[in-house]
């Protein structure tokens, strides 16, 4: 009969792991994006370049300003033309726009944040025709309404009030509000409202102690994005006022340059501190903004 013969088994050595946990030909490594660099580099400088020369446009004088190199810093700065800004109403023109910003936003974020709390959790026909009636806003332009919203405004006797640009403002920014808060509060888990329901939550509890917590981001970028919109409108307030008592900041741009039409520097000066609460409000909440921006780029 015959018999199996076995052969010794070799043990493995350590080279031949060695060997077999090498990297082959540099696998693994990443290149540099030398394109991506460039590209990067280039889109900051289109977008430093104009704020370089508005800032340093702004500390010229009128003679400078025609007889120097337009992107070379001044040799005397001065601060005439922000004083010269400040004297002219400036002061009045930024509270209106505060006043009217403050006013569109955050009427339109507590109504937005409820519609969209409504339909995502809600069920029902009505729910639905409430969110299909929000996208059909989407497709309205603003430009198509300025007519009927004039008639309205003059019939409801508001014309050259602050509340003349401060409703159609809101009506405006419902719209994309509640269709990007009610996309952030979907990925929120169901099973936290759940077990706050267990624990005897009423829907009202639930979308301010878990809902607005967990959409905190969306809710800053959405009251953002909408204050910039209001902030720097100009065609309501072109159309809807008419003294200077109701001016705004664009409006009063406008107005200084035909003002100041010669007065470059003048005009450029206005232009820096009407952008300086835009500048406060994204150092503010530029995490919360970011954040909200770039929610779900790794899902």
């Amino acid at each position: 009969m015959a018999t199996e013969t076995q052969l010794p088994v070799q043990p493995a050595t350590g080279n031949s792991t060695a060997t077999s946990r090498r990297p082959v030909n540099g696998r693994g490594r990443q290149r540099p994006n030398l394109l991506g660099g460039l590209g990067g580099w280039i889109w900051l400088a289109v977008i430093i370049v104009p704020i370089y020369y508005v800032v340093v446009t702004s500390l010229k004088d009128q003679a400078g300003f025609f007889t120097s190199n337009p992107m070379l810093p001044p040799t005397q700065p001065t601060l005439d033309n922000y004083r010269l800004v400040l004297e002219n109403d400036f002061v009045r023109y930024f509270a209106n726009s505060l006043i009217v910003t403050v006013g569109s936003v955050v009427p339109a974020l507590l109504v937005s944040f409820m519609a969209a709390y409504a339909i995502v959790r809600g069920k029902g026909w009505f729910l639905n025709a409430t969110n299909s009636l929000f996208l059909l806003g989407l497709a309205i332009p603003l430009h198509a309404t300025i007519i009927p919203i004039y008639w309205m405004i003059t019939k409801a006797h508001l014309y050259d009030t602050l509340l003349a640009l401060v409703l159609p403002s809101i009506a405006f920014s419902i719209p994309i509000s509640v269709l990007i808060l009610s996309n952030f509060m979907r990925d929120v888990p169901k099973e936290l409202f759940e077990s706050m329901r267990l624990d005897g939550c009423s829907d009202w509890s639930m979308m301010w102690r878990l809902a607005l917590p967990m959409t905190k981001p969306a809710v800053i970028t959405v009251g953002i994005y909408n204050a910039l919109h209001v902030w720097n409108g100009f065609l309501f307030p072109l159309i809807l006022t008419q003294s200077p008592s109701t001016r705004v900041l664009p409006l009063s741009l406008w107005t200084f340059q035909g003002e100041f039409s010669v007065n470059i520097p003048a005009v450029l000066a206005s232009v820096v501190l009407a952008t300086l609460p835009l500048l406060v409000i994204y150092v503010i909440a530029r995490r919360q903004l970011l954040s909200g921006l770039t929610a779900g780029f790794s899902k």
